[in-house]
């Protein structure tokens, strides 16, 4: 695993790099592959954020989290990814036990970009490309991003839907009427 350090409007010390590069490297041990993982470290109202993103065999594999010394933020996000990760995993092998295995799609994370509405009403863009996948790879895409909804293009009628989460800690599926 390959871990890239960053920060945003701060510097970042050699021990706070080596110590980050040395934790985020211990979840590669749940990638088959080589991937890269994207770490943000900023400062905002004196606490210290961390963000980590990677992109795991067509799913986003994300984690934030605030603390006051930025070796626990660390620490809480690796924590973090390792559960979404064992997650993960084991819908992989549930889903592997119930139906012979398909191929995982690549979801390409898109550009962002910050507008400003005259009326201040849209406040950022995102942009990505939309797969083709199941209802059910859709719900796991979403529950790793810790979103409430996710876009996609539904593998078995070619048409964009949307699923999103309940009140009621279930899952809707969008679909459009043909």
């Amino acid at each position: 695993m390959r871990v890239i350090v960053t920060g945003k409007n701060m510097d970042i010390s050699p021990a706070l790099r080596d110590y980050a590069e040395k934790k985020l490297k211990k979840l590669s041990k749940y990638v088959k592959r080589s991937v890269t993982a994207q770490a943000t470290f900023s400062t905002e109202r004196g606490r210290h954020i961390l963000e980590v993103t990677a992109p795991l065999d067509g799913y986003l594999l994300r984690g934030e989290e605030q603390a006051a010394d930025p070796m626990t933020c660390v620490d809480q996000v690796v924590e973090k990814l390792e559960r979404q990760l064992e997650k993960h995993k084991t819908k992989l092998l549930k889903r592997a036990s119930k139906t012979p295995a398909q191929d995982t799609v690549t979801e390409g994370a898109g550009t962002s970009a910050e507008k400003q509405d005259g009326n201040g009403m849209i406040v950022k863009v995102k942009r990505f490309a939309i797969k083709p996948m199941s209802p059910e790879e859709a719900v796991t895409q979403m529950d790793l991003l810790g979103h409430d909804f996710f876009v996609f293009t539904n593998a078995e009628t070619g048409l964009v839907s949307v699923v999103y989460r309940r009140k009621d800690g279930n899952y809707g599926l969008i679909e459009p009427e043909a």
